[in-house]
């Protein structure tokens, strides 16, 4: 009987009412102090890097921070379509991206340090809050073309420019391209299907 309770819930907590204050001030917290750690993790990038690609550089404590408003107008019930889809869509990404960059190092050899393991839960966890909160979220036709726009253009300095994070071997940069674009398409896809699913139920 314990044991169902506890899964009725999580299941309620984290499928059906994620929306509950004292989860979103949890949240809010660990987000605002990861993003603080990512953007001091991305110091020495951004000081070699020139600062109109500042915005593109940091991805993951940026999808963090974008999560972090998008969670403090939740509480204070003013949400903003398009931001909240945006941070759902980062955190995601990255998280996953992250998590595959990571797991390619560790199959090639590199050593499991407890750095590289709490980065890789971290971003497991930012995927994870993202896919809680973004079927909540209705994606609409101006904020799934914002958000298209804005995960190619950041692929495109990334990769085609040469902005993209810091790897951990020079020959991981294909496989991070090519994570990368596939997550923004997919994410991009997934939000199209869930916009004409409901146009079709209306």
């Amino acid at each position: 009987m314990k044991g169902r309770g506890l899964l009725a819930w999580c299941r309620e907590l984290l499928w059906e009412n994620p929306h509950q204050p004292w989860f979103l001030k949890t949240l809010l917290g660990i987000n605002f102090l990861g993003s603080l750690y990512g953007y001091y993790w991305y110091r020495e990038q951004l000081a070699a890097t020139p600062r109109i690609w500042w915005v593109f550089t940091p991805d993951s404590p940026l999808s963090t921070s974008l999560f972090t408003l998008a969670l403090a107008l939740a509480l204070k019930g003013k949400e903003n379509p398009f931001l909240r889809l945006l941070a759902a869509a980062g955190v995601i990404k990255y998280g996953l991206w992250a998590a595959v960059v990571i797991t390619d190092y560790w199959l090639k050899g590199g050593p499991v340090e407890p750095l590289e393991a709490m980065l890789f839960l971290s971003h497991l966890g930012m995927a994870l809050e993202g896919f809680i909160f973004v079927h909540h979220w209705p994606a609409g036709f101006r904020q799934v073309l914002g958000i298209g726009i804005w995960l190619g253009l950041n692929d495109y300095v990334d990769y085609a420019l040469g902005w993209h994070p810091y790897l951990f071997r020079p020959d991981q940069e294909v496989l991070a391209a090519v994570t990368a674009v596939a997550l923004s398409s997919l994410l991009i896809l997934c939000f199209s299907c869930r916009k004409m699913a409901a146009d079709q139920e209306y």
